[in-house]
């Protein structure tokens, strides 16, 4: 599927055709959105991100592993802000992102959600069929996934299913009538500086794969900070303590990028939030508490198969 070229009225915006395009489909590919130098310093990071996983770190629940065969395997690394890598903020700041930011969540985008999740060499492992949190869609809630590395089809690439962001889906009826022959899907390729912008609750996973190259993806969620009043998960106070990472994040941008003008945040005053002394290094790491629900199907999940032909 391919996007019409249109001018937006910023680089950094979407275009009303771009925006379509995600509402209709769920996902939209962005092919060299993060500029050289940062892309450099984001895969520098992500080796130290990974390093320390290897040491017992203070917040050692952020970093999660998984038993394979050949043994343990890091596949994600939360809260990302914390770990002391400004390149993390530096994103955060891009216009890059942010344009995407407030294009698809209005002026009132928060940054929910910082990860880095791996496939690492050689660990073809499937990432089963999934929703990454179901609710209501009065609001556009998406994550902004920055590559690192590339992503092809042989090699174990994301596969999505256009159009399922509008319901919650019956994962386990899908994965037993279809496994990863789902109608419709598409796998989608992408090189180190693409980002995909994905629906939330858009069915999207991997299947297993031998050989693979390592493969790191940066997610980071924004909801609309209306969207979280209204309709949770967290309150006023968690919304207010995450748009504190904002001013940093254009801060660390705009150290980097002085001769750019940089993200006009548009935040309305009411949000906006007030300086205060305080830690900044607690500022940055904000954990959740609670999360939005998706849609997974787990060992003791049992697949409807009402109407399935013998």
């Amino acid at each position: 599927m391919s996007v019409p070229a249109a001018t937006a009225m910023s680089p950094h915006d979407l275009t009303p055709e771009q925006v379509a395009f995600f509402d209709e489909h769920g996902y939209l590919v962005l092919r060299d959105r993060i500029p050289e130098d940062l892309l450099g310093r984001l895969k520098e990071a992500a080796e130290h991100w990974t390093a320390s996983a290897l040491r017992p770190p203070q917040d050692e629940q952020d970093y999660h592993f998984a038993d394979r065969p050949g043994g343990r395997v890091l596949f994600r690394v939360d809260y990302l802000h914390g770990k002391r890598e400004a390149a993390s903020l530096e994103l955060l700041g891009s216009p890059a992102v942010l344009g995407i930011a407030e294009t698809l969540a209005g002026p009132n985008f928060v940054p929910t959600y910082e990860s880095l999740v791996l496939k690492q060499e050689g660990d073809g492992a499937p990432v089963p069929w999934h929703q990454d949190a179901v609710h209501p869609r009065t609001h556009r809630i998406f994550n902004v996934d920055v590559y690192l590395d590339a992503s092809r089809s042989a090699e174990g690439a994301l596969r999505v299913v256009p159009g399922s962001q509008r319901h919650k889906a019956d994962i386990c009826t899908l994965t037993a009538r279809h496994g990863w022959d789902v109608p419709g899907a598409v796998t989608v390729e992408m090189e180190p500086g693409d980002v995909l912008v994905h629906d939330v609750m858009l069915v999207h996973g991997s299947a297993s794969v031998r050989g693979n190259r390592l493969r790191r993806t940066l997610y980071y969620e924004f909801r609309a900070a209306e969207q979280i009043l209204a309709e949770g998960p967290w309150d006023e106070a968690w919304v207010d303590a995450r748009l504190r990472l904002m001013p940093l994040a254009l801060e660390q941008y705009g150290a980097l990028h002085p001769g750019e003008a940089g993200f006009a945040w548009n935040v309305a005053a009411a949000l906006r939030p007030r300086p205060r002394g305080g830690d900044r290094q607690a500022e940055l790491r904000l954990v959740h508490g609670t999360h939005s629900p998706g849609s997974y199907c787990s060992a003791g999940d049992v697949p409807d198969r009402a109407g399935e032909p013998a």
